[in-house]
Order: C-alpha cells, then sequence, then structure tokens
C-alpha cells in the first residue's frame, strides 16, 4: 500500500504542474529502495529443506538479501547438483554452495570450482579452521555435523545386539535384514569412499561383493529408516539425523555409532569410529554476486546458523566446542564421540576407485 500512495501523490503533483522536485526526489527515493529491496545471491543446496528454509529465513529477515534457493531431490542430493555446477562452469549462477556433506565439495574445490575465501567468523576459531572440517587452501569449510550410523528396530533389537563396525556387519547374524541408501549417491556413497581411505580398495571391495549380496537398497537415508520402522529390515546404514527425524515420529528406530578397534588389522575394516559428515560451505569461482556471496557463505558458518540446525530435528552437532557442550547440556544427541580420522581431501580423490566399486557390488 506504501507504494500505492506514493505513486498516486505523485502523480496529483505532476497533474498539478507542482511539486516536481519533490516527485524526482521521491522516484530517487524509491530506485533507491527499489535496488536494497532487490539485492539477492544464489544458493545451490542438498542440506534437507527443513533444516535449510528456516536458516534462510533468518538471514533473509537479518540481512534484507533474497536467497534463491536451488535443491535436488533426496535420491540423487549432492552429486546431482555437482554435475549441474560443473555444467554450468563456464558462466556460473550459483553464488555458494551448501552442501549437507564434505566429499561433492572437496570434488568441486579440486576441479578449481571453489574459489578461496576467509569468512568472517573465522576469528571463532582463532584464525584458524579446524583441519578435519575445511579445506587447507581455504576453499571451504565445514560446520554442523551428522554422523553415519547402523540403526536398528527397537523392538527387535537391543543396541548390544548391533554391530558397530563393517567388519562386525560382515561377521553378523546372516538372518539379520541391512538395508542401505543407494551408494552411487549421498552420504553412503561418502561412507564407502571413507572406507577405501580407512582401509585399503582391496578391504573395502571384498566387503562390498558380500554385503551386496545382502543388502536391500532404498532411495535415500530417511527411506532406510522408515523402513525399519515398518519391520522391513532389521538393521540398517542411515545417518543420525534421518534417525532422530524417525524418533520424532514415535518410531521404534535408535543407532549405535562405529566403535573404535585396535586389535584388528586395519585392513579388516575393523572400527575406526564413526564418519562424521560436516555441512560445507564454499564460494563459486566467478559468483554472479561476490559480495553477497562472502556474506551468505559467512553468516552458514556462524556460531548462530550451527544453534540453528542444532535445533531442528537434524539435531546437527556444532563444530564449535563450547556452543556443542552448551547444548548437549540439555539434549545429549548433541555430542558426538571422536571420529574417524579423514582428510576428505583424500576421500575426494578415492571417490572414482569407490564409485567402481560400488558399481560392481549394486549394479544399477
Amino acid at each position: 500500500m506504501r507504494n500505492r500512495r506514493e505513486f498516486l501523490k505523485l502523480s496529483a503533483a505532476a497533474a498539478t504542474g507542482a511539486g516536481v522536485t519533490a516527485m524526482f526526489a521521491a522516484c530517487g527515493k524509491r530506485e533507491s529502495m527499489t535496488k536494497a529491496v532487490t539485492r539477492e545471491v544464489t544458493l545451490y543446496t542438498s542440506v534437507d529443506a527443513y533444516v535449510a528454509q528456516p536458516v534462510i529465513a533468518v538471514y533473509e529477515k537479518q540481512s534484507g538479501v533474497k536467497v534463491t534457493l536451488v535443491t535436488d531431490t533426496e535420491a540423487t542430493k549432492t552429486l546431482g547438483l555437482v554435475q549441474r555446477l560443473n555444467a554450468e562452469r563456464e558462466r556460473p549462477r550459483c553464488d555458494v554452495w551448501w552442501s549437507g556433506e564434505a566429499l561433492g565439495t572437496a570434488s568441486l574445490a579440486a576441479t578449481g570450482m571453489l574459489a578461496p575465501f576467509t569468512p568472517t567468523c573465522i576469528n571463532d576459531f582463532g584464525g584458524s579452521w579446524p583441519a578435519h572440517v575445511s579445506d587447507r587452501d581455504g576453499r571451504w569449510y565445514g560446520v554442523a555435523t551428522r554422523a553415519r550410523v547402523t540403526a536398528f528396530n527397537t523392538r527387535k533389537l537391543t543396541s548390544q545386539g548391533v554391530p558397530a563396525s563393517p567388519l562386525a556387519l560382515l561377521q553378523s547374524d546372516p538372518s539379520l535384514r541391512i538395508g542401505i541408501a543407494r551408494p552411487q549417491f549421498g552420504t553412503t556413497r561418502s561412507h564407502i569412499a571413507a572406507l577405501v581411505t580407512l582401509h585399503s580398495q582391496e578391504a573395502t571391495a571384498t566387503w562390498l561383493d558380500a554385503m551386496g549380496k545382502r543388502m536391500r537398497v532404498y532411495e535415500g537415508n530417511s527411506a532406510v529408516v522408515q523402513a525399519l520402522a515398518n519391520a522391513e529390515i532389521d538393521i540398517g546404514w542411515t545417518d543420525t539425523d534421518d534417525v532422530w527425524a524417525g524418533q520424532a515420529n514415535g518410531w521404534p528406530v535408535d543407532c549405535v555409532f562405529d566403535v573404535v578397534d585396535t586389535s584388528s588389522e586395519p585392513t579388516s575394516l575393523a572400527g575406526n569410529g564413526p564418519v562424521i559428515m560436516p555441512c560445507t560451505v564454499g564460494i563459486i569461482a566467478g559468483a554472479p554476486h561476490a559480495d553477497e556471496a562472502l556474506a551468505l557463505a559467512s553468516f552458514l558458518l556462524s556460531a548462530q546458523a550451527e544453534r540453528l540446525m542444532s535445533q531442528t530435528e537434524s539435531r546437527n552437532v556444532p563444530v564449535r566446542p563450547a556452543l556443542a557442550e552448551e547444548l548437549a547440556a540439555s539434549d545429549p544427541r548433541l555430542r558426538f564421540a571422536g571420529g574417524a580420522a579423514l582428510d576428505w581431501n583424500e576421500v575426494a580423490a578415492a571417490a572414482p576407485v569407490a564409485d567402481k566399486l560400488i558399481a560392481h557390488a549394486f549394479p544399477l
């Protein structure tokens, strides 16, 4: 209504031949206001909508910048968006990349798709972002973690009866029905690439070939948890956020974290601790809106964003230790034990090998 009232006022002034100077001044003001309103930034994200949208809503309100969200389906998630970014390489449409994991992000960085930047909140870490959730060349940074877990139907099993490592899963009761999200995509693909780096190509290939004969494949991690709740399967590989969402629905599901087992040979796929998946943020090289990109990327990496994401059903665990401890005091799910030691750049380098192993064990 304010714009309409301005228009009527200016029209009356023009019709009487009076107030011309005021009209030009008001038009200039309106043009300035229009420019402020139309500041925009484009964000490609594989973060689940129920997590991403509240965070973006807060940012838009605080900044006055319009964020255009581009997402993908759960089945293809990060991989589909990575392919889209590569297709747009010569004429980028995206400004900021926000992923629910690190493999695709590290792959983008390796191919020159991400520009080095320094987030404005880097002093939260004394000027140096934690190495296990960042790129050594500053092309991406990670926050708000989830973990890969073995989920189970609580009406069928207790936590003591759930295999808590890839080796234990291989040696588990053959009657156990096991589910897995399609390993060509998402965090399941990341998990298998991590196994290649933590153990060896040969050990991972042997494990996949054996487990491929036992696992039922679902279209996403949430579908694995739903299958558990429906008693289609007894255990399943998935992510913590999908388990917590299932519990919020009242489903009979829980999970165990990968244990650390130093008694077995490294090549046996004994436990190394859980694979921790940070949400990762990067700025696209040649981003159309460079200033807005830096501002949005810095916000997505901020303590405020970590807190917001921890308050969703996803229960992402902050990278900031003090914030994680504060939040875990009221919700123990917001504290992870030490995870497997991973360099995500190395995991990204192992991805082509993992893809070949996956194609052999789980042909489409």
